[in-house]
């Protein structure tokens, strides 16, 4: 029977937000995957800048469009959901980059499947 433990990004402390402060390939680092367990990622993002910022989300690499989630966040919207479960293991590596830098803020989890 799998079991399931929701753990933080790896990326950041104690579940705190991560700020996103890479504006080109390779992004700030959010999560690398568990080797051998199965990780479903959940991100939510939100946009203090007074403009909307594209983010790219790099889901294990850089290919696109096989490995990249581009995404407009809204100007002060709150959170916004980027990433709803997508399961990732393999130690693959979750990161970001934005438009601009460090107006970006990502929040999130792990459910870790054993």
């Amino acid at each position: 029977m799998a079991t399931f433990s929701k753990v933080v990004f790896s990326g950041g402390t104690s579940g705190a937000d991560i700020l996103v402060a890479a504006t080109a390939t390779a992004g700030t680092l959010i999560h690398t995957a568990h080797a051998t367990a199965l990780d479903e990622v959940w991100l939510w993002a939100q946009n203090n800048h007074t403009a909307d910022v594209v983010l790219t989300i790099e889901l294990g690499g850089v290919s696109s469009p096989k490995d990249l989630v581009i995404q407009t966040i809204p100007t002060k919207s709150g959170l916004v959901s980027v990433i709803p479960g997508i399961c990732l293991t393999g130690s693959l590596v979750v990161r970001a980059f934005a438009a601009t830098a460090n107006v970006i803020s990502i929040a999130g989890y792990v459910n870790r499947i054993t």
